[in-house]
């Protein structure tokens, strides 16, 4: 399986489609598939989230990283394994959903808001680190968590991101961003998603280093 940053080093956004239905997932998958984004999540407080991974996983196996948000347990962890996701991203730093996803051979992008957190979920095995949530952690924060953390350890930003504030969490040393509600509300239909997905792949080509 390709590593996170491989993953991120194709496209560092990943799409959180909280609230999608198994009905409209693929359909909405579709237009950011075409749009450049590589890494989809699906929020287990998503409606019959397990159903909507498993039909991205068995269309999209080959050409996107597919997998669970918002994953608070290792039941939870297992599912989404058996419906062919290969990522697990929490909202918290809980050691044991880590370790669960590692025992699968899956990534793990767990959350962290201080410093000890982040440490633990590295020490648990992390493949890369969510700062959630982003509103309450500003680039100065994470300017100053990127001095003491592994210079590869990816760090992606959750919360709040757009593509007016994409750039200083960059310069500050963001590795990629989880996008919500400001890329996909649940109900929003492909060209709405396909506009609002272009607008981050704008604001991406901008980000100094990348074009």
């Amino acid at each position: 399986m390709a590593r996170i940053d491989e993953w991120l080093a194709q496209c560092p956004l990943v799409a959180i489609l909280r609230g999608v239905r198994p009905e409209e997932v693929v359909d909405v998958c579709a237009v950011l598939e075409k749009a450049g984004i590589r890494i989809i999540e699906v929020p287990m407080n998503s409606p019959d989230a397990f159903s909507s991974i498993a039909l991205l996983a068995g269309r999209y196996a080959d050409t996107l990283l597919i997998g669970g948000g918002t994953v608070l347990d290792s039941t939870q962890v297992a599912r989404i394994a058996d419906a062919g996701g290969r990522l697990i991203v929490a909202p918290n730093a809980d050691a044991a959903v880590v370790e669960a996803a590692k025992k699968k051979g899956m990534i793990a992008l767990p959350g962290f808001a201080t410093p000890t957190e982040a440490f633990s979920m590295i020490a648990a095995g992390a493949d890369g680190l969510k700062l959630f949530p982003a509103e309450a952690n500003p680039p100065k924060v994470l300017r100053a968590l990127r001095a003491v953390l592994p210079k590869d350890m990816p760090v992606l930003p959750v919360g709040s991101i757009t593509p007016d504030n994409m750039a200083e969490y960059w310069a500050a040393g963001a590795s990629g961003f989880g996008l919500g509600s400001a890329l996909y509300k649940a109900g929003d239909l492909p060209p709405t998603v396909a506009m609002k997905a272009a607008a981050f792949m704008k604001a991406l080509g901008g980000l100094a280093g990348r074009g």
